[in-house]
């Protein structure tokens, strides 16, 4: 595929991106898809053979690597896993503060929508969840945490309903809450 392929292509992803946070898996239309990235409805199809929810699939991942990248800088950086846990927080609350309050996760509005009734966007979920953990967990062992795995589970949860609450409050306080939380759960 050709550069022009590629930003084309790139235009439907972030398109979609876009739609499915704000709106979820039903705000993301075929049709709002193509006016909002300005690609012809010929190229969605030829980008996208599997239709709609490949178009998803293929934009949450996408929008779950991203964030993943950011978490694996961050745990390199972070002097610790609170340090991690606090920067992410803040990461995706200034994320979330500066769209009004329509991006939180890339991941939780298609997960909650699809996740009962599609097996393919529920892999892509999970894969993506699957890999913010190991990035946690990874973190929590090197700093010597008793139980990685499951904290991590527990941190990840808590910055999800953290970014949930923010949302339907349009107040950063749950994020706050939720890292004085993680700062006593992380002590030593």
């Amino acid at each position: 595929m050709g550069r022009k392929g590629e930003e084309t292509r790139s235009r439907l992803l972030d398109a979609t991106r876009e739609l499915i946070e704000s709106g979820g898996y039903f705000g993301a239309g075929l049709n709002q898809v193509v006016a909002a990235s300005g690609a012809p409805r010929g190229s969605l199809y030829f980008h996208f053979p599997g239709g709609k929810d490949q178009l998803v699939g293929e934009s949450v991942r996408r929008a779950g690597h991203e964030v993943g990248l950011v978490m694996r800088e961050l745990a390199e950086s972070a002097p610790d896993a609170t340090a991690l846990v606090t920067g992410v927080l803040t990461l995706l609350g200034d994320r979330l503060e500066a769209s009004g309050w329509r991006r939180g996760c890339p991941v939780a509005t298609v997960a909650l929508e699809m996740a009962a009734v599609s097996d393919p966007l529920q892999e892509v979920c999970s894969e993506v969840y699957g890999s913010w953990e190991e990035a946690l967990r990874h973190r929590l062992a090197v700093d010597g945490h008793p139980e990685p795995a499951d904290t991590a589970v527990t941190v990840l949860a808590l910055v999800e309903g953290a970014l949930l609450l923010a949302r339907a409050h349009r107040s950063r306080e749950p994020l706050d809450r939720v890292a004085r939380g993680v700062v006593a759960l992380l002590r030593p």
